[in-house]
């Protein structure tokens, strides 16, 4: 199963970060008003942000560190990884994504190294 934090703008132009393993699904419910309790009221929405992530801790994790961030830092994290996505070439995009997989994966590993000592 694969586990994704995604960025939502909101007709108020907001920003709303969440965790979703389907992030189509996950917008459906938010425009049917059945989502966070946040974006009750505050469609439709626009997909700004998905970040495909090893797991669902890690994705967790990243969901909350994004939270934290600033308007800016986040708006910051969207225009560059706009501008990440249109200057890859297949091959990079690829490799970027098997990368990012590793690293997950590694984090993972050691996460459940230190749990198990």
């Amino acid at each position: 199963m694969k586990h994704y934090v995604y960025m939502l703008r909101c007709k108020d132009h907001s920003l709303y970060t969440g965790y979703t393993t389907d992030v189509q699904r996950r917008l459906k419910r938010h425009e049917e008003g059945k989502g966070a309790k946040y974006t009750r009221g505050r469609g439709p929405f626009e997909i700004v942000y998905v970040e495909e992530c090893g797991d669902k801790s890690y994705a967790l994790q990243r969901e909350a560190a994004i939270k934290k961030l600033s308007t800016n830092h986040k708006k910051k994290l969207i225009e560059q990884t706009l501008q990440d996505e249109h200057n890859e070439l297949p091959e990079q995009r690829e490799q970027r994504k098997q990368q990012e997989l590793s690293e997950s994966t590694l984090f993972t590993s050691l996460r459940t190294r230190r749990e198990e000592g």
